[in-house]
């Protein structure tokens, strides 16, 4: 990590000092340097000082600073989809449970309370994000809502097949999980392909169109600064406001 960063938990209940009705939350939060009972703690506090607005976007965690900073050995892929299987079933129980008792091989909890819970009930939602089939299987058991980043690309064209293919490959699996995909937010990390979504507003607007008709309820930007790969004016953010984001 070579810029500043701050933790998640206490910025965003920064944030929920500070707004009234926007929704905040993870985009994504890792099980690296997280134990899921220590974490519930987090999120309750959060969700209550936010009276009730915050998602919870979690992932399986990636390599490199933040799987070594605390000095473990660095898992395998399939590992690293063990372990969130862990992380993700006991974050749940623990939410949703008056107390939980739980052993497993990465996480284990002993009368781990939930009091006073969420402010939403029965538990803030899940947007877990899952491009292999067992993550994927794993987001339509305990997610309200699903994130894709897509699989690496050279161009855009290449980058958006994959996002159509991953967006029917999940449908199927919240078919064959007996969800509702009407009653499933789908997100899509569009800065993730090798362009930056508001690099201009026409650019903006057929990201979005594209991404809608994939079938995504929501697509996820970052706020344009001087550097590269987000590089870009805060004149087109107000442009977008005004001019696209009506139209939705």
């Amino acid at each position: 990590m070579d810029k500043p960063w701050f933790d998640a938990i206490p910025t965003l209940a920064a944030a929920a000092t500070l707004t009234s009705t926007i929704r905040l939350g993870t985009l994504v939060a890792s099980p690296n340097f997280r134990h899921p009972a220590h974490f519930a703690r987090e999120l309750t506090a959060l969700d209550d000082i936010a009276d009730g607005r915050i998602t919870l976007g979690i992932g399986s965690g990636g390599i490199g600073f933040d799987a070594h900073v605390l000095g473990r050995a660095e898992l395998t892929a399939g590992q690293r989809v063990d372990r969130f299987t862990e992380f993700v079933e006991l974050l749940d129980q623990i939410l949703t449970h008056d107390c939980t008792d739980y052993s497993g091989e990465y996480y284990t909890a002993v009368q781990a309370h939930r009091a006073p819970g969420c402010a939403q009930l029965p538990r803030m939602p899940f947007v877990i994000a899952a491009d292999g089939p067992r993550s994927m299987r794993l987001a339509a058991e305990y997610g309200q809502g699903w994130v894709t980043t897509g699989q690496p690309a050279d161009d855009v064209e290449t980058w958006w097949r994959s996002i159509a293919e991953l967006s029917l490959r999940f449908a199927e699996v919240l078919a064959e999980q007996g969800r509702d995909p009407a009653n499933f937010d789908k997100y899509l990390q569009v800065d993730a392909a090798p362009a930056y979504s508001m690099s201009s507003v026409d650019y903006f607007r057929d990201v979005v169109g594209r991404a809608s008709e994939l079938g995504f309820t929501d697509v996820i930007t970052h706020w344009p600064r001087a550097d590269e790969p987000y590089a870009g004016k805060e004149s087109t953010v107000e442009e977008i406001a005004s001019e696209v984001l009506p139209e939705l």
